[in-house]
């Protein structure tokens, strides 16, 4: 487990390993979301980064509304 210090002005750096793994640029935003007393950093991602994530995704078996349970 990393440790990192908060700043006098509530700032923390990311270690550089966990930045790596997570593909976390400058600037980029995080989520912070609460859940019994931890919180947790979520990278968010742009519509276009999804997107390439599921290129060549066959949507041939798509299941229609009345085939859900």
């Amino acid at each position: 487990m990393d440790v990192v210090k908060v700043s006098a002005k509530f700032q923390i750096v990311l270690p550089k390993a966990i930045r790596e793994r997570l593909g976390i640029r400058p600037g980029q935003r995080l989520g912070v979301v609460e859940k019994d007393g931890v919180a947790h950093l979520v990278p968010l991602r742009s519509l276009d980064e999804l997107r390439k994530r599921f290129e060549g995704v066959d949507c041939t078996e798509y299941r229609d509304k009345q085939d859900r349970f």
